[in-house]
């Protein structure tokens, strides 16, 4: 009985390691629910990835501010915290972290692409 417990405990621990888990506060979406996020007025689309992966393709409209630069935090600064802040990097990786800065400077509303620019040009979605 001890060992199917056991068991059962790796079992959860190693299914709960492989799931994106969201920040409190920021919301993990699909391509789907980002493009419907993506047409509120006051959405501000941000690209996080270095300005190289940003000039091979993005998504229209998106400003580059890649989460890895010094400056990351300067050029947030001019974004209004409490207008939703819509974050994707190539895979989901460097936005939760992103995701995480900008929760932390006082950004109230974050939405962040699930699978990041990979999911959404793998969907066939409109691409710069």
């Amino acid at each position: 009985m001890k060992s199917k417990v056991f068991g059962f405990l790796v079992l959860l621990i190693a299914f709960s390691s492989c799931v994106k888990k969201a920040t409190e506060g920021v919301e993990v979406v699909n391509v789907t629910t980002f493009e419907q996020k993506m047409k509120e007025p006051t959405a501000q689309l941000i690209d996080v990835r270095t300005s190289g992966e940003f000039a091979e393709g993005h998504i229209p409209n998106s400003v580059n501010i890649d989460v890895t630069g010094a400056d990351f935090e300067q050029k947030v600064a001019g974004l209004d915290k409490v207008q939703p802040v819509l974050v994707y990097c190539k895979m989901g990786g460097r936005s939760a972290k992103a995701a995480e800065k900008l929760k932390a400077l006082g950004f109230t509303t974050i939405v962040d692409l699930d699978g990041g620019f990979s999911s959404w040009s793998g969907e066939g979605k409109p691409v710069e």
